[in-house]
Order: structure tokens, then C-alpha cells, then sequence
């Protein structure tokens, strides 16, 4: 009988392989189609570096490069996403249920949100073997602070393009973003009233041009 640190071994390459393989194949040119959807998702999800707000370059590649999801349609899913709790990651179910390409609705919601945490999951059982080995490392430990800095770059990156680039159009723009900043910052006003309240002057800005 084999030991039982041979099968978890056996396991995790397993995954690891099976990690790859749909990172190959979410490569392939599948048109307009449910493959075509999960492969999307998937690929954003794996190639995604610091999660949070990093992924949102990867999912509108994903989404509006090939036309299933206007531009417009994104930025407001993804501003609505910012009003509830939860992982950005869920965005996915949105940009699923809205996108032109099969199946659409609360079929493609379920496969973007399956398709879009099944590398994180897959990564992860990989790496829980392995984790307390590599905390013990200093050179583990220096690797994970040189990533954890280069993901405050890629976060500002993020937030420049898409969501600066195309929600900051103007003065009264920036001003709403500043007062929002404030608030939140200096005056510590709980996060769901600024949501309320920001949201409030742009359909005020939008109703007055």
C-alpha cells in the first residue's frame, strides 16, 4: 500500500497538471460559445495576479474585446458590484448573465462563477501541502513581500484603466471621486453611505447634462 504522503503528492501534480491543461486549452479559439464562455472566465481567473481589483483588465478582455458585453454594461456591473460585500470575483456571475454568447442568464451566471474560482481552488489544494514548508523559508518569505508590493502597483494600474480612464470624465467627475475619498479617509463615514451618497450625484450629474 502506498504511503500516504506518495498519493497527496500523486494528488496535487494531478491538480497541478489539470490546472495547466485548462490554462492551455482556455487558449484555443472556441467562437461564440458556452467553451468559448467558461474558457474566458477561466483564463482570467488564472492568470489574475493579487486578486481583488486586478482581474477587472483581464475580465474585460474577456467580455468586451469580443463584443458579449458592451463597455458601458461592464463599468455599470462593475459599479454595482462595489455597493455589496463580497469578492470582485462574483462580478463574473454578472458579466456571465448579461454576455451575448451562450448560455447566458443565471445558466452563464453559474458557469462564469465556477469557471472563474476553479484555477484559485485548483492552485490552492496544490499549495496547501506545501505552505507551512514554505513559510519556514526566508526566501519564501522575501518572494511573498516582493509580491505583495507589486500588487499595490498593479491595483493603481487597475484603477487607472478601465476605471478611472472611463468613469473621471470632467471637474464635477474628479470632485465626486474627491469628496468620496474624503469622506471615507479623513471623516471615516461608513463605506455604504458613501456608496449611497456618490451614486446619488451621478444620476443628479447625469439628470443635469
Amino acid at each position: 500500500m502506498r504511503p500516504i504522503s506518495n498519493l497527496i503528492r500523486s494528488a496535487n501534480f494531478r491538480f497541478a497538471a489539470l490546472y495547466v491543461a485548462l490554462l492551455a486549452l482556455s487558449f484555443a479559439p472556441m467562437g461564440a460559445s458556452i467553451a468559448a464562455v467558461a474558457a474566458a472566465f477561466y483564463r482570467s481567473g488564472a492568470l489574475v495576479f493579487g486578486g481583488g481589483h486586478v482581474v477587472l483588465p483581464l475580465l474585460r478582455a474577456a467580455v468586451v474585446d469580443p463584443g458579449w458585453v458592451s463597455d458601458s454594461a461592464f463599468l455599470d456591473g462593475y459599479g454595482a458590484a462595489q455597493a455589496v460585500p463580497g469578492p470582485l470575483f462574483t462580478f463574473a456571475a454578472y458579466l456571465g448573465a448579461v454576455a451575448s454568447a451562450p448560455p447566458g442568464g443565471v445558466v452563464g451566471a453559474a458557469l462564469a462563477l465556477v469557471a472563474i474560482f476553479t484555477p484559485g481552488l485548483l492552485l490552492l489544494t496544490v499549495a496547501l501541502v506545501f505552505w507551512q514548508d514554505l513559510r519556514a523559508r526566508t526566501n519564501a518569505r522575501a518572494a511573498m513581500a516582493g509580491v505583495n508590493a507589486a500588487v499595490v502597483g498593479l491595483l493603481a494600474s487597475a484603477l487607472y484603466d478601465p476605471v478611472w480612464t472611463s468613469a473621471v470624465r470632467g471637474r464635477t467627475d474628479f470632485a465626486v471621486v474627491a469628496a468620496g475619498f474624503v469622506a471615507l479617509t479623513v471623516w471615516r463615514a461608513p463605506p455604504l453611505v458613501v456608496v449611497v451618497a456618490t451614486a446619488a450625484a451621478g444620476v443628479a450629474l447625469s439628470l443635469a447634462g
